[in-house]
């Protein structure tokens, strides 16, 4: 989740609807400017005893962040605290209970991200090193209750906290205990938007069965292989889903902009503080009717924070977010971006894709959105088949969008490679989590705690 690091005084108030898509015209580039950036979270734990480590324990989280200084990295603070830090590579910041997530810099190709991945991973293995510490790429805790897990410095948290229990059984599961990996992709125009929106939403469901990574809860199989994505399906209605209106006649930036203004506020910041808002109507806040800051109407900046509080299968800011993985190993980092950018970046492979998935029922859209989760790439889809069956077509177009795309690495490798990992999943139609089960069923004999050796 994004980290504010002042208050904004000077921005322009918003004063009228007109300037709600401002964040979405000012996202438009020309193709030769698109770029990709690339978003992945982690599980932290202490080797000696599998614990999630505090933030102000020595060696915990707020001693990890400090231990990546000495890479360039530039300390952002809340009320004191380091919360995140900034440099070159993007940002790193904590997720509610010290997951680690790396928000990667906008880069031109795969490359460059998979490189940018080594370089975090590199780092954080350093500095976890010396201080006891590992990593899980796992899409949830799989053996921590929530009671089990810290609470990270962060304002923002605490308000939502306190909301999620409100509007949802697993809001809180959400925060707590899973991890994810999403990729952040531009758009040409308006019109490239809407397309690259709806091929999206419509086959973010085979991106969360190729990537499925979440069998277990709390030590044993939880009858999911991706509980991540489960949790999601009572987290908040309000702000979450497979959105039926981007499907519709006429969706566009001010459609968008009109849904987020439906979607209840969390917080507004202020003088370096986040105020609770939870719940309350962006709408009001545009009147000066905010009960919480009588009078006074949104900035720019309150809007941009506003529209990272929606989480949607995808997510329309000044760029589009694919967000139906769950976390995973390196491979998995460089195969999610590599998934995405061979479907949207290339005007023949969108069109494919989209020929694909043009024909589709909102209803079994939102079919495979409920039973992936637990089929992965068994579920049936919509055109007859098994999804592992529209993966090998889909992985097909990634390809060839990436081919296209030609671009090369030092040794003249083009792009694809990157998608072998996927390849090999749908071959054999066993997701990453029906593997880690298979060791749990067998080799494990049943204990969960052989899961940290598959740590980073």
């Amino acid at each position: 989740m994004s980290t504010r690091e002042a208050s904004t005084a000077d921005d322009p108030v918003i004063e009228s609807l007109d300037q709600l898509v401002t964040p979405m015209l000012k996202g438009e580039k020309p193709p030769e400017r698109w770029r990709i950036g690339t978003e992945h979270e982690k599980l932290v734990y202490k080797h000696s005893d599998k614990r999630a480590p505090s933030y102000d324990e020595p060696c915990g989280i707020r001693d990890l962040l400090g231990g990546l200084e000495k890479f360039g990295w530039e300390p952002v603070e809340e009320g004191g605290n380091v919360i995140a830090l900034k440099g070159e590579d993007g940002a790193v910041s904590l997720e509610p209970a010290g997951q680690l997530e790396l928000s990667g810099a906008p880069l031109e190709n795969l490359h460059q991200t998979c490189a940018e991945t080594g370089r975090h991973l590199a780092q954080v293995k350093e500095v976890g090193e010396k201080c006891g510490v590992g990593y899980l790429g796992l899409g949830m805790w799989p053996d921590k209750t929530r009671a089990e897990l810290p609470i990270m410095p962060k304002g923002r948290y605490d308000i939502m906290l306190r909301h999620m229990p409100r509007v949802g059984s697993m809001g809180l599961d959400m925060m707590l205990r899973t991890c994810t990996i999403q990729v952040n992709l531009d758009y040409q125009s308006e019109a490239d938007m809407v397309k690259k929106f709806r091929v999206g939403l419509a086959l973010q469901p085979l991106a969360t069965a190729l990537f499925a990574n979440s069998p277990f809860t709390e030590g044993k199989p939880n009858g999911f292989l991706s509980y991540r994505s489960h949790i999601w399906s009572d987290t908040d209605p309000h702000r979450t889903g497979m959105l039926p209106f981007v499907f519709e006649e006429g969706f566009g930036y001010e459609r968008w902009a009109k849904y987020m203004l439906d979607v209840p506020m969390y917080f507004v910041f202020r003088d370096g503080k986040y105020i609770d808002a939870a719940g309350l109507s962006f709408r009001d806040f545009l009147d000066g009717k905010l009960s919480v800051l009588p009078g006074e109407r949104p900035t720019q900046s309150d809007w941009w924070d506003h529209l990272s509080t929606a989480f949607p299968e995808v997510r329309l800011k000044s760029f589009l977010e694919m967000r139906g993985a769950d976390g995973g190993p390196w491979s998995r980092i460089c195969a999610l971006p590599a998934f995405w950018v061979g479907l949207l970046y290339d005007q023949g492979a969108l069109d494919a894709a989209w020929d694909l998935v043009k024909g589709w029922t909102m209803e079994e859209r939102e079919r495979l959105r409920s039973e992936v989760p637990r089929l992965a790439l068994a579920t049936r889809s919509p055109d007859g088949g098994t999804l592992q069956d529209l993966g090998r077509e889909v992985l097909k177009i990634a390809h060839s969008g990436l081919k296209a795309r030609a671009r090369l690495n030092a040794s003249g490798d083009n792009e694809t490679g990157y998608l072998e990992t996927l390849d090999e999943i749908v071959a054999s139609g066993k997701v990453p989590a029906q593997r880690l089960l298979d060791a749990y069923n067998g080799e494990w004999n049943g204990d969960i705690s052989r899961v940290y050796e598959q740590s980073f």
